[in-house]
């Protein structure tokens, strides 16, 4: 396969236009439609089919287009990995992270790189589904996970947390402290929503789980600490043992520790086309022995 033809088809894909792409890669429309067309007569199918809201992929085109930004990616790691050969990490490396990771976890992570390998830059983004992400823009992927991620993924578990409920202690000293299931259902309640998860189901530590009606349910972590940490209520999150940001000088709270909660292992997938790269596998090496300890 010819890698400019499978080229401009991905650029065709990712535009939704001849027009668009031909800009895009800098050549003409006339060659771009060219590199589209030789690529078809080497699958001997179609791949695009023009209709009346654009350009759209035939069946045949979806799963060219899916594994195409794999090898696309796969080429780019190569010449990469070449250009690295015995040189220092350097360069952007891309983090995807989960929507609310409190900030303060990420902080040693950050200071560790940077200390290291001055030369390297990180750009770091949230999502509420880090694995989702289009493989073309993530290196590393931090997420929650007991399963191997499906997919063209290299994952590692670096640290297991516990989650379970958490309040201030001056919300309990104001509302009570409930000793049962059943008196849990009277408080203002914080659900953590994990990529998959049902937020109104709540763990047990024998394995079941009881239904609750949360006051506030979001993905952001960072969100329902703040809002225990103010005395709002009672939070289930992922907890690891490091003080709260803001010098709080009472830190939460566990709240039926010996009933509710489980262990959620975090997770550092890389794409499989990315993980012999040596900026990669240092970094990879290095922040797996900075959250060990946790």
């Amino acid at each position: 396969m010819d890698l400019e033809e499978l080229r401009a088809f991905l650029d065709v894909v990712h535009t939704g236009s001849f027009l668009a792409a031909a800009e895009s890669l800098g050549v003409s429309r006339t060659t771009l439609r060219r590199r589209v067309e030789a690529l078809e007569a080497r699958a001997g199918v179609p791949l695009l089919k023009s209709t009346a809201q654009g350009i759209i992929l035939t069946e045949a085109g979806e799963v060219l287009a899916r594994r195409g930004r794999v090898m696309m990616q796969e080429t780019s790691a190569l010449l990469s990995s070449i250009r690295e050969v015995g040189q220092a990490p350097s360069g952007v490396l891309r983090l995807v992270m989960p929507v609310g990771l409190p900030p303060h976890l990420l902080t040693p992570v950050f200071g560790l790189l940077r200390s290291t390998w001055p030369l390297l830059r990180v750009h770091a983004r949230f999502s509420g589904d880090p694995l989702g992400e289009p493989l073309d823009g993530v290196d590393m992927a931090i997420h929650f996970g007991e399963d191997m991620p499906r997919g063209p993924w290299l994952s590692h578990v670096v640290v297991r947390v516990r989650e379970g409920l958490f309040a201030s202690g001056e919300y309990l000293r104001r509302r009570g402290t409930p000793g049962s299931l059943q008196e849990l259902q009277g408080h203002e309640l914080f659900s953590w929503e994990a990529p998959g998860d049902d937020a109104h189901s709540w763990p047990t530590l024998r394995g079941a789980t009881f239904t609750v009606a949360p006051a506030l349910v979001t993905p952001d972590i960072h969100l329902i600490r703040s809002c225990c940490l103010a005395g709002l209520g009672i939070g289930l999150v992922p907890s690891v043992e490091l003080e709260d940001p803001g010098g709080s000088a009472e830190p939460l709270v566990p709240v039926l520790p010996e009933l509710v909660g489980r262990e959620r292992p975090v997770r550092i997938s890389v794409p499989e086309a990315l993980a012999e790269i040596p900026k990669i596998k240092l970094v990879l090496s290095h922040i797996r022995q900075l959250l060990e300890p946790l």
